[in-house]
């Protein structure tokens, strides 16, 4: 190895856990710090977007900064 701590992708394609020799970054989440963490990265992603849509900050349901006009432009 290079001297660098080991880093683990979730492959989006193949499902899996991968070290850095793998698929292209476009197809992968990551990178982890351990393989647990990488394994269980989809749960993560569904975690915050739970949070994400439930927090105020976030999720106003009147959005007055891009009010439209009577021809739809913002």
């Amino acid at each position: 190895m290079n001297g660098e701590d080991p880093q683990y992708w979730y492959c989006l394609v193949h499902k899996t856990v991968e070290p850095r020799e793998g698929c292209k970054n476009a197809d992968r989440l990551g990178p982890y710090a351990t393989e647990g963490e990488a394994a269980r990265a989809l749960e993560r992603v569904a975690e915050r977007n739970e949070a994400w849509d439930n927090d105020p900050a976030w999720n106003d349901d009147e959005d007055d900064d891009y009010a439209e006009d009577d021809n739809g432009a913002v």
